[in-house]
Formats: structure tokens, C-alpha cells, sequence
């Protein structure tokens, strides 16, 4: 078997998508959906059969910016997750919904939510032991 160089693995692996590879696009993707806003946007839209409003997304997640939830939309739009509907009237009615590829990425992020929620106990217990044992 010849040897590649690390230039010719970074382009087979743009083509096969290995995300332990720096480069790989997919690896890009799995940082954008790890992020927390990216969660509970797509958890919140899959909790509706319908569209939701900005208004109402930003009420549904406390603490999130304005213009972090402005970006997030975006960025998840841009991706292919969310799609806008702008409904022309005054004021303008904006709303947004998980689009199929969306929908097809909400079960295993509600699983991932799911899980934090539920282990979050054991999670405490495992950080106070770690801290008791290593005081500064």
C-alpha cells in the first residue's frame, strides 16, 4: 500500500467526511450542532406542530440574547435546519419551523436533552466528589 502524504488524507477525508480530522466539514457541522442555543432552538421548535415566532422562541428560552438567538436562526437557516417565513404585513410576521432534514436531527437531540436532564444529578455528585478531593 503506498504512502499519502497528509495533504492527499485531508482530501480523502473531505470526501469521506472523517470528523477527527480538523478539515472535515462535518466535523464543522458537529461543533455548530453541539452548540447549547442550537439544542434548545431545535428542541423548542419540535415541541410545536406549527411555526413558531421569534417572541416566542426567545420567551421559551430564557437567557438567550437577542442577538444570539437572531445568529443561531441564521446560522441554522443557512444549514438547512430551519427555515423563515416572512408573512408580508405590518408589523411583518416572521416565523420559523424545522425543516425535514430538521425534523430528521430533532429524536437524537431530544435524547441528548433528555439525558442531560436526567443524569444532572448524578453529574453534581460526580463534580463535588472531584472537587472535594482536589482542594485548592
Amino acid at each position: 500500500m503506498p504512502t499519502r502524504t497528509a495533504g492527499q488524507r485531508r482530501a480523502e477525508a473531505k470526501v469521506a467526511y472523517d470528523a477527527y480530522l480538523d478539515q472535515c466539514p462535518s466535523r464543522q457541522l458537529l461543533a455548530r450542532i453541539s452548540d447549547k442555543w442550537v439544542t434548545l432552538i431545535i428542541c423548542a421548535l419540535g415541541e410545536h406542530e406549527t411555526t413558531m415566532r421569534y417572541s416566542e422562541l426567545a420567551r421559551r428560552i430564557p437567557g438567550v440574547s437577542q442577538k444570539m438567538l437572531t445568529q443561531t436562526l441564521r446560522t441554522l437557516e443557512r444549514d438547512g435546519l430551519v427555515a423563515r417565513t416572512v408573512t408580508p404585513s405590518i408589523p411583518p410576521r416572521v416565523d420559523y419551523e424545522l425543516t425535514p432534514l430538521g425534523r430528521s436531527f430533532l429524536e437524537p437531540i431530544q435524547h441528548v436533552k433528555c439525558w442531560a436532564e436526567h443524569h444532572m444529578p448524578e453529574v453534581d455528585r460526580a463534580r463535588a466528589a472531584y472537587d472535594a478531593a482536589r482542594p485548592e
